[in-house]
């Protein structure tokens, strides 16, 4: 008998894959095609937001194709969705232009994105979507320093494509870190493509400079400091790295995004499971909002860091 996930019938979408391709060490990205109602809901995709994926009718691979780190946990029943980002959405098809097709890049940390990796050309999925709010773009901005951290990155290489397509004047510069070079699924090729300026710090200097790709972040603000009031920092990534980015955007006084993680078990505010710690910024009020409903994107200057369930 088919196993069905929980889910809630609004925004409720089917998605074909494309192609599910490995892209090194335990990161793949995966395609998926969507028409009719799902190509015009997914077409209107921001930067940031997400979907939440059904894999609860996903197989395992093959027993040699587990790795030693989950094969006690790979047989666990997969009951809730999962919510992933987008590092691309493509509307030009030109074969089909009603068709729209998003990229998924995922790693492979437990048992459901373990049997993501067997999902082939022509499977089919259910995907709820899309979610959340995503980063906005201000007017008046003339740089903008995307800021991610390991798994952080694939949102903030949309957010690249659509300022580079629907922003000209915008100067991109993208500073990408993680522990090592193995734990990088996007590198500086990847962003080249839309950022002048491609800046890459991994822990043990494996890629890149050696430490944390925060320092970057600084080193631009402080040599660019006659520009900090035309620049605008997007980030996502591991909270304490978020932090430090929220520290830096306030003491230079420029305004900052965050794309803040948490466990989304249903995506759209039901269960109340994904609570962040968040201040008002004129009266410093205490307040609780939802990553899936309220977020995941917020100002830095709102966010409470290392109160909530990471």
């Amino acid at each position: 008998m088919k196993k069905k996930c929980l889910d809630h019938k609004k925004k409720l979408f089917t998605g074909k894959v494309v192609k599910n391709v490995s892209m090194g060490p335990a990161f793949y990205r995966l395609s998926l095609c969507l028409d009719s109602d799902g190509a015009k809901a997914f077409s209107r995709v921001v930067p940031g937001q997400f979907a939440e994926i059904c894999l609860s009718n996903t197989s395992l691979p093959a027993p040699e194709n587990i790795p030693d780190e989950l094969a006690d946990t790979a047989q666990r029943q997969i009951i809730l969705r999962r919510p992933f980002s987008f590092c691309d959405v493509r509307t030009d098809l030109k074969d089909d232009p009603e068709h729209v097709c998003v990229d998924i890049l995922y790693c492979v940390v437990g048992p459901a994105t373990l049997r993501m990796t067997t999902l082939k050309e022509a499977d089919s999925i259910s995907l709820i979507g899309p979610l959340g709010n995503g980063f906005s773009i201000p007017d008046g901005k003339k740089h903008a320093l995307l800021v991610a951290g390991g798994m952080g990155a694939p949102p903030l290489l949309h957010l690249a494509k659509i300022l580079k397509n629907e922003h000209q004047g915008i100067a991109i510069v993208s500073m990408i870190g993680a522990r090592t070079v193995n734990a990088l699924p996007l590198g500086a090729e990847d962003f080249s493509q839309y950022a002048s300026t491609q800046l890459v710090a991994t822990d043990d200097a494996s890629a890149g400079s050696g430490g944390f790709v925060t320092h970057h972040l600084e080193e631009w603000l402080r040599g660019n400091s006659n520009a900090v009031t035309d620049t605008i920092i997007y980030s996502c990534g591991p909270e304490p790295m978020l932090a430090e980015v929220a520290r830096l955007a306030a003491k230079y006084n420029v305004p900052c995004q965050v794309s803040m993680e948490r466990l989304m078990a249903c995506g759209i505010g039901l269960c109340q499971s994904c609570a962040v710690e968040t201040k008002t910024v004129d009266k410093n009020e205490t307040v609780y909002k939802l990553c899936c409903k309220d977020g995941p994107v917020f100002d830095s200057r709102e966010v409470i860091f290392g109160t909530g369930n990471e």
